[in-house]
């Protein structure tokens, strides 16, 4: 079958690789996943657990139409995976809902108004140019001050829904250093890493890539970071949009062809478990299949190549209090929750305060805030309550959209809380600056 070719149609789903009937059947239907799932945990509707949907995709492969219904409920899925973790019995829901997001895409058709917000999101956060290209004229917006003018002036509140939460989302933007091509260890070279700057991350968070390339050459990495970097295809495939991710995914492979490099890093947690999926993404591709294994074998997070090399650059002291939010796909997608702890808790009088509840979404799950604004807002409203009583003075994540989603919910509530990456927290500690240095 050709990219361009429909497949044939049985029941709700075509024949390209539609959910699998014996991942389905590992589903006992036990209930241990009611209440890690952030949709349940909301409305206590069995259809919008993880158990309901994968009833759901077993009606569709045994005939039931893909109904609006139907839609609406896999639509309503973060696709957070929190239910992986809580599942005895190793249902793979990551991959049973990927599929199943993939089939609505090709089968359903949405209505004119979603339609329009789809294609304004995909044809822009997925193109690194294009964020950039909006990052001049928000520091002016933000600078100016138009954002209050307009709120004031209650004009923000006559827009859509889903674009009153695009522009709150908006982080501070500020200046940053600019990477170049190669940072050079500092002193004897541990290991070769190709970085992957991101699409919002570079956009929006510089800082963070900068952080990143300056602790792993402390810790005696070589970092080469080939440019022109694209999407790795992570939004487009949480989403369903395969052959668009399919695309991204070859080019960054292209990209990374001809780095001589020990492994990847990345720094954004949706992002790492996308690449890591790339086997499975691009597993039909004869010219790229075992080009993503080989890719994916090499692919790490920061924290988790700092565990695996062990530190060596001297931390400083920084008195501080974090609470340290867990990204969903980097604890549960990618099974990291020890590694960014055990790299905080060696800074020297650094303290860490775990947040009530951490399993569930902060609501944010790539562009789930933007298309589900309601049921995002709601669980950025308890993330943010959460985070509140912990008391800490600063929260840390490894996720932008995490950063921003929960950035809103506490100005929501009148309240601001300093936030950085975990690598930023590193960064400053092997500097030596104080925490002030941190956060905005």
């Amino acid at each position: 079958m050709t990219e361009n070719s429909a497949p044939d149609v049985f029941g709700a789903f075509d024949a390209q690789h539609p959910p699998q009937r014996e991942l389905i059947d590992d589903c006992v239907h036990c209930g241990f996943c009611l209440p890690a799932c952030p949709t349940y945990d909301l409305w206590g509707e069995e259809m919008d657990s993880p158990r309901g949907r994968i009833y759901l995709m077993k009606e569709g492969l045994e005939g039931e139409p893909m109904s609006d219904s139907m839609v609406g409920h896999f639509d309503n899925c973060l696709g957070c995976m929190a239910c992986v973790t809580a599942c005895p019995s190793g249902v793979q829901y990551g991959t049973l809902i990927t599929e199943t997001r993939a089939q609505v895409e090709r089968q359903h058709k949405r209505g004119r108004g979603e339609r329009l917000l789809r294609g304004i999101i995909f044809s822009t956060f997925p193109y690194p140019r294009r964020l950039k290209a909006m990052r001049g004229a928000l520091a002016l917006y933000q600078r100016l001050r138009i954002d209050k003018l307009l709120r004031r002036s209650g004009l923000l509140a006559k827009l859509p829904e889903n674009l009153q939460v695009m522009e709150s989302l908006a982080p501070p933007i500020s200046r940053t250093t600019k990477l170049g091509r190669h940072v050079p260890a500092q002193r004897n070279r541990r290991a070769t890493v190709g970085m992957i700057t991101g699409c919002v991350q570079g956009a929006f968070f510089p800082d963070v890539n900068v952080a990143t390339a300056r602790v792993l050459a402390a810790e005696g990495c070589d970092v080469v970071i080939p440019k022109p970097q694209g999407c790795c295809g992570a939004l487009s495939e949480h989403s369903g949009r395969e052959q668009e991710a399919v695309k991204f995914a070859r080019k960054l492979l292209d990209t990374f062809e001809e780095a001589d490099v020990d492994y990847v890093v990345i720094n954004s947690a949706g992002c790492g478990s996308a690449l890591k999926e790339y086997p499975r993404l691009l597993r039909d591709d004869p010219d790229y299949a075992e080009r993503a294994e080989r890719f994916s074998a090499r692919v790490r997070d920061i924290s988790e190549l700092l565990t695996e090399l062990g530190p060596v650059a001297e931390r400083h002291p920084l008195p501080v209090q974090i609470a340290y939010h867990d990204a969903c796909h980097l604890s549960h997608g990618q099974g990291i929750r020890s590694q960014p702890r055990e790299l905080l808790a060696a800074v020297p009088e650094l303290e860490i305060r775990e947040i009530n509840r951490a399993e569930l979404c902060c609501g944010s799950a790539g562009v789930y805030n933007l298309l589900q604004p309601r049921a995002a807002r709601e669980l950025g409203d308890r993330k943010a309550e959460n985070v509140l009583a912990t008391g800490a003075s600063m929260l840390v994540t490894a996720n932008p959209g995490c950063s921003m989603q929960i950035r809103n919910a506490l100005e929501r509530r009148g309240e601001q809380l300093p936030m950085a990456h975990t690598v930023q927290i590193l960064d400053a500690s092997i500097r030596g600056l104080g925490a002030r240095s941190l956060g905005t």
